[in-house]
């Protein structure tokens, strides 16, 4: 997991080099960043994360309720309340990348 988030850091630095370049000299204006390109990427990136968190959610659950059937209302509305705040994260991840 460690050497996972440090790739991901690598990379993300990576990316942030080029935008933190100063603009030559004998330039009038600065270039416009390509923010819809930037937002699309943090899209993508928050899906992929919700995918997995609403999975290992929900496979906790199910594994939760097999091992105790008693407690499956509690489970389930646990369950379901965790499963709509990943995928609150998803639309406001949307919703911004729709404002930029």
């Amino acid at each position: 997991m460690k050497t996972r988030l440090l790739l991901l850091a690598v990379i993300l630095g990576a990316l942030a080099c080029p935008m933190l370049a100063q603009a030559p000299a004998g330039s009038a204006a600065p270039p416009a960043m390509n923010w819809t390109a930037i937002a699309a990427f943090a899209m993508a990136i928050a899906s992929g994360l919700c995918g997995l968190a609403q999975a290992k959610a929900a496979a906790a659950a199910c594994e939760g309720m097999g091992r105790n059937p008693g407690a499956a209302p509690a489970i389930r509305f646990a369950l379901l309340l965790s499963l709509v705040l990943i995928e609150s994260l998803a639309l406001y991840t949307l919703i911004i990348v729709f404002r930029v």
